[in-house]
């Protein structure tokens, strides 16, 4: 009894697995003669031999499973399912070939399997082998008449040979298992102006529009038929009838204006247009459609932008179902640089939709681009409350605030935003968030706060130039890790050469480490791209000669840079402690530390 519950367990484990051999669709995918072929411990050898295939194939060891499928196919020379696995083998090894043979051996051993057919056509159309693929396909639609899968495949085959009357011939088959459809109507109607047969071509049509005589979409379906094929009387009275029946229907009123259009009575169109864009009832979907026709209408003729903004804004005087038709506009004024008149466009769309993320962002940009500081907290804040998620937001705020000078309100924000930060965020910008958390840190005398900034910082983007200058930069200050800071500000010196600021601060580190000449040379550079206009850069430049025993040089240099009455784009203005220094050093005639 065990070995009789073993066989037949056995046996039908092998006959699933083989349907799950490649992949879910193989159900079918089974040796049925394999009970009637085998001896009893053939049978069993096989079975055991197959399984084992099928579970070293799952393990990813194809060698072992490649050697078991073939010890089948020599007890079993004509197993469907174990062929038709190593013909899969022989694809992947690039044996294309032996993979063919094999492919078709299993078809023959089996050809009630759709799927083994359906590899062995999709083979050949790889190999643009089209006509042993179509004659596949054909043997598959006539031993499987209830699958669509062949018709269809069959359809695309026809038409990359040109074979239009045979296109036809297999629609009206599929039409005949799925019944009429616009998809396989258009499709003939396509084929038969290709054959130049104009009139079954249009019957085509008119049958669909008869299947479904309730049904106005094909009415009017029927009618952009004959106007787009130079039959504008058939059209008008078919949109005439449709408009007498329904006089709001929107594809209609649409097609309508394509007819006056088409047929050079502009100011119909223009009436047409209007009774279309100017109408509350008719969806926004439709008035969208119609505003893309126009503008790509103005880019091919007149390239009138005006005359476009100017429909726009008539659209938007009227009550709005949704925030599309405006954002549209604010779309088309953007790629039309009218800045300006696309502000009040995007406010529209926000009043419509108060969690349009991209309006709001455009928004931000312009505050940004015009250094609105004020405005760019508006709008961050309004959006933080729609998106308490983005990050974009609360980097932009915290910005705004810092450079207003506003530091405990940039902390709250940025420290709020870094506990938005997950897996997904974009580490960049988390990074940024922290070196600026650094930044605020140090401004606020929290150095080891400041410190644990800049690490995170790094964490997240160890090439971030930024946070690697100030942090080395501020070590350098406080003379803490000199050599950590030489290192990470190396890297930034390397990364942008020309950068005075980046050059001053490794100027500076050499300084504090007593290399004077080396310093002398990268702060000469940062003085050559631009460090003149830097009070700092000055004032470091002075102190490096005179460490070097330039003594009138120095003096020279602090001069300039206590004449300065602005310090540069983005640098710190000094403390009082800063400038009494200086003046100091100009006093004395010395450095001082």
């Amino acid at each position: 009894m065990k070995n009789l519950f073993y066989i037949l367990f056995a046996t039908s484990m092998a006959m699933m697995f083989v349907a799950c051999g490649t992949t879910k669709k193989q159900a079918k995918q089974s040796d049925a003669g394999v009970a009637y072929t085998l001896s009893f411990e053939q049978r069993r050898k096989y079975d055991y031999y197959f399984l084992e295939a099928v579970r070293m194939k799952e393990k990813g060891q194809y060698d072992a499973a490649y050697e078991l499928y073939k010890h089948c196919l020599d007890i079993y020379p004509s197993s469907g399912a174990a062929l038709y696995e190593i013909s899969q083998f022989y694809m992947y090894l690039g044996q294309e070939e032996k993979g063919e043979q094999a492919l078709k051996q299993a078809v023959r051993s089996d050809e009630s399997n759709f799927w083994y057919k359906q590899t062995l056509a999709s083979y050949y159309e790889q190999k643009m082998n089209l006509p042993k693929a179509i004659a596949v396909y054909e043997n598959m639609a006539e031993q499987f008449p209830a699958r669509l899968e062949p018709l269809m495949s069959l359809v695309d085959l026809y038409n990359r040979t040109k074979s239009y009357q045979n296109v036809i011939y297999t629609l009206n088959r599929l039409e005949e298992l799925d019944g009429k459809s616009e998809q396989i109507s258009m499709e003939k109607f396509r084929m038969y102006l290709l054959m130049g047969k104009q009139d079954s071509a249009f019957v085509e049509i008119e049958n669909l529009s008869k299947e479904y005589p309730y049904d106005l979409r094909y009415q009017t379906i029927l009618g952009d038929v004959y106007l787009n094929n130079d039959k504008p009387d058939e059209a008008l009275a078919v949109y005439q009838r449709i408009l007498k029946e329904e006089p709001d229907y929107a594809p209609a009123v649409l097609s309508m204006a394509s007819y006056y259009q088409k047929t050079g009575q502009d100011s119909l169109y223009q009436l047409q247009l209007d009774t279309i864009l100017m109408n509350d009832d008719v969806a926004s979907d439709t008035k969208m459609e119609l505003m893309r026709q126009c503008i790509l209408q103005s880019e091919q003729t007149t390239k009138d932008s005006m005359q476009i903004v100017s429909l726009f804004w008539r659209i938007l005087e009227r009550p709005q179902q949704n925030a599309d038709l405006a954002m549209l506009c604010a779309q088309y004024m953007i790629t039309k640089n009218m800045k300006k008149e696309s502000v009040p466009v995007l406010e529209q769309v926000l009043s419509l939709d108060p969690e349009n993320k991209p309006a709001r962002l455009q928004l931000l940009s312009y505050a940004i681009q015009d250094n609105e500081l004020d405005e760019v907290v508006r709008i961050a804040k309004s959006a933080l409350e729609y998106h308490p998620e983005a990050l974009e937001f609360y980097y932009y705020l915290g910005v705004a605030y810092y450079q207003k000078e506003e530091l405990d309100e940039a902390l709250d924000v940025f420290t709020r935003g870094v506990k938005q930060v997950n897996e997904k965020s974009d580490k960049g910008v988390v990074s940024d968030f922290y070196a600026i958390l650094g930044d605020i840190y140090h401004q606020k005398g929290r150095a080891a706060e400041a410190y644990a900034a800049y690490d995170s910082s790094l964490v997240y983007n160890p090439d971030n130039i930024g946070t690697l200058n100030n942090y080395a930069y501020y070590l350098s200050i406080e003379k803490k890790n000199l050599d950590k800071a030489e290192e990470m500000s190396y890297r930034t010196v390397k990364a942008e050469p020309d950068n005075d600021t980046y050059l001053d601060t490794y100027a500076w580190i050499l300084f504090e480490k007593g290399r004077y000449t080396e310093a002398r040379i990268y702060i000469e550079q940062a003085l050559r791209n631009g460090g003149e206009k830097s009070r700092v850069i000055m004032e470091h430049c002075g102190d490096i000669y005179y460490m070097l025993g330039e003594k009138d040089k120095a003096l020279e240099y602090w001069k300039k840079a206590d004449a300065m009455e602005k310090v540069e784009e983005g640098e710190t203005p000094p403390t009082e402690q800063e400038i009494k220094r200086l003046k100091q050093k100009i006093r004395l005639k010395k450095y001082v530390e």
